[in-house]
């Protein structure tokens, strides 16, 4: 054949996409490992990140494994559950699965997540029976698509440390701004909730300026944005998502102390 024949142009234009094929999906397989790796440590990087535990050069493993404890958390009762292990549970995975997920419609999906976990994990920094911050996973709809991010709370269950998003695809200059340290450093001492002992947090972004232990400033020409990360916040906190486990917290039980006593009863009623 010649070699401007159509013939041979399409047997070498499909002998070289075949070739190609079995490199890009040979390595997709071989490199899958390493891939998940490098995600795990980069969650594990912002979990730290939110908590103020990372430093630039730390060896991420071993202090997250020294500082921080992993549980499953059931999001309707605040308890903690031994039905998942902590270091495989995909919450993601778990929300989309009927016997472990729900679904939301109407004002109850104010953060536009459509189907949210029954369980989550949350992290805990130093003692789990008494931790000094609690990290917990949030996520919810910005201006352009879904932000995910953590938010550390110390250990009263209702004083934020930090916040910060590890997923989004928000303006960069506007809404991207979620991630600039001076804007997350105004979030450090502000209150969830307030002192009438319901599940309804008060913690939002104000519009002209934060004027109060509940106000955080809103995003500068970024209000769908604001508005996203108040539903999100308003959503987590409350008591379809982490609320009755934060209130264990605000009523000096913590959910350990809590499953230990109601595991002691039962052995006595038995």
């Amino acid at each position: 054949m010649g070699n401007n024949s159509i013939k041979k142009t399409l047997i070498v234009a499909f002998a070289l996409c075949i070739v190609c094929s079995v490199i890009v999906s040979t390595a997709a397989v071989a490199l899958r490992p390493q891939q998940q790796l490098n995600q795990e440590l980069d969650r594990k990087t912002n979990i730290l990140n939110v908590a103020n535990l990372y430093e630039p050069g730390m060896d991420v493993e071993e202090v997250f494994s020294e500082r921080m404890a992993a549980r499953v958390v059931n999001m309707r009762t605040g308890e903690y559950t031994d039905k998942y292990d902590p270091d495989t549970f995909n919450h993601f995975e778990a929300a989309s699965d009927p016997a472990t997920g729900r679904t939301l419609s109407g004002p109850e999906d104010i953060a536009g997540l459509s189907r949210v976990e029954e369980y989550s994990t949350v992290y805990l920094v130093g003692d789990p029976n008494d931790p000094s911050q609690i990290v917990l996973p949030i996520r919810g709809q910005g201006l352009w698509g879904l932000m995910r991010g953590f938010l550390s709370v110390k250990g009263d269950g209702n004083t934020i440390v930090s916040i910060t998003y590890y997923e989004l695809s928000e303006t960069p200059g506007l809404g991207a701004e979620v991630n600039n340290p001076r804007w997350q450093a105004l979030w450090e001492g502000k209150k969830i909730y307030d002192d009438k002992g319901d599940l309804s947090p008060e913690i939002h972004l104000a519009k002209g300026g934060a004027s109060g232990k509940y106000e955080v400033d809103a995003l500068s020409g970024a209000t769908l944005t604001s508005n996203g990360v108040t539903n999100m916040l308003q959503f987590w906190l409350g008591e379809g998502g982490f609320g009755n486990y934060l209130a264990r917290f605000r009523s000096d039980v913590s959910p350990a102390q809590a499953q230990s006593a109601d595991v002691e009863r039962e052995s006595e009623g038995a």
